[in-house]
């Protein structure tokens, strides 16, 4: 007998991956499908990169539309409702106003031959939710999950794997949250957000590294990326690899920020007391940095956020590396698309 399976899709303005689940909510396959989004032919565009994404991996994997019991998609915000897309700094203005669950769903329906359930989210939330179900395992409690990167995403997910989205669709955003500076010991950097409050995202994320390495580099005289012919990104994206090196300014930054992030552990775990917090990022990426340097960063996480704990949480309180890698947020999509058709599904009975 087939088995039943949930789709994933994770939008980004450049790619898309696709992933599944199976009704137990395991990950039908580990293998990366990644595509272009399309997103420079408009909506209609992107739909047909999708499917055509979509058609590839059930190919690929000898999956038929009979067994698909309903989609997830993760797209990034802002949306100005639930399915419709508002202006995006990384799309076209085609893409403002954009009714995704409504092409979408017409586009899933032609193919399946019946309408199937589509759940749509933001990819922070839908990345936090595929965390959440891999590093709790069957223990019901709930899960914040943190993915510094080019900004800093955060998500919390609830036992019954539903992430707090707000009621404008704008929860968790955290990087946005102002940092205590007088712990950090820095000055408020100005967010691209507008914000000038010193955004937790500036002392967490790459979106902050080129003012802090500005202020520190007067510290380290003759310092390798004090070299005019560097630019601005180049230099930033060379502190990673000076960091695995043992380079002293580089491990300065990475401490700061992983002060930074232990402080916003502590504040999430007093806002929301999660079981479980995971850090996700290119920091922890196995792939990318030493186990040396992964521990230290993670350490010092840990060690300023149970400095900061209730008492009862210092030891409760479980802080792990993320474990999908860039399957997050299509897993997520799909294991979204799975509880909101289970839920369905019981009510239904209930009827």
């Amino acid at each position: 007998m087939s088995e039943t399976l949930y789709l994933g899709i994770d939008s980004g303005a450049t790619t898309s991956k696709i992933a599944a689940v199976r009704e137990d909510g395991s990950i039908f396959t580990s293998e990366l499908l990644q595509r272009p989004t399309g997103s420079e032919g408009g909506p209609e565009g992107v739909i047909q990169a999708w499917m055509g994404a979509i058609g590839e991996f059930m190919v690929g994997h000898s999956v038929e539309w009979s067994q698909i019991a309903g989609v997830g998609l993760a797209v990034p915000g802002p949306r100005r409702s639930y399915g419709v897309l508002d202006t995006s700094p990384n799309l076209p203005a085609s893409f403002d106003g954009w009714d995704v669950e409504k092409d979408l769903g017409e586009a899933l329906e032609a193919a399946a031959g019946r309408k199937l359930p589509l759940a749509l989210g933001n990819d922070g939330s839908m990345g936090g939710v595929g965390e959440a179900h891999r590093a709790r395992g069957e223990e019901a409690c709930g899960v914040v999950m943190l993915a510094p990167g080019s900004g800093l995403g955060g998500a919390y997910v609830d036992a019954k794997d539903e992430s707090l989205d707000g009621d404008t669709l704008a929860g968790m955003e955290l990087g946005h949250l102002a940092a205590p500076l007088q712990l950090l010991g820095v000055e408020a950097i100005p967010c691209g957000c507008g914000r000038t409050w010193g955004c937790y995202e500036m002392y967490t994320s790459l979106a902050g590294l080129p003012a802090l390495l500005d202020r520190a580099i007067g510290r380290y005289p003759g310092h390798v990326l004090e070299d005019p012919s560097l630019g601005k990104k180049e230099r930033v994206m060379k502190l990673r690899g000076l960091a695995q090196e043992g380079d002293a300014l580089a491990l300065e930054l990475f401490d700061l920020q992983a002060k930074a992030m232990g402080l916003l552990v502590a504040q999430m775990a007093m806002a929301v007391d999660p079981a479980y917090v995971v850090i996700g990022g290119g920091l922890i990426d196995p792939d990318a940095t030493t186990e040396e340097f992964r521990e230290r960063y993670l350490g010092g996480i840990a060690k300023v956020a149970k400095e900061n704990l209730w008492p009862t949480q210092k030891d409760t309180l479980k802080i792990v590396a993320a474990s999908l890698g860039e399957l997050s947020q299509a897993i997520g999509a799909a294991l979204v698309a799975r509880n909101r058709a289970q839920v369905q599904l019981e009510a239904r009975v209930k009827v």
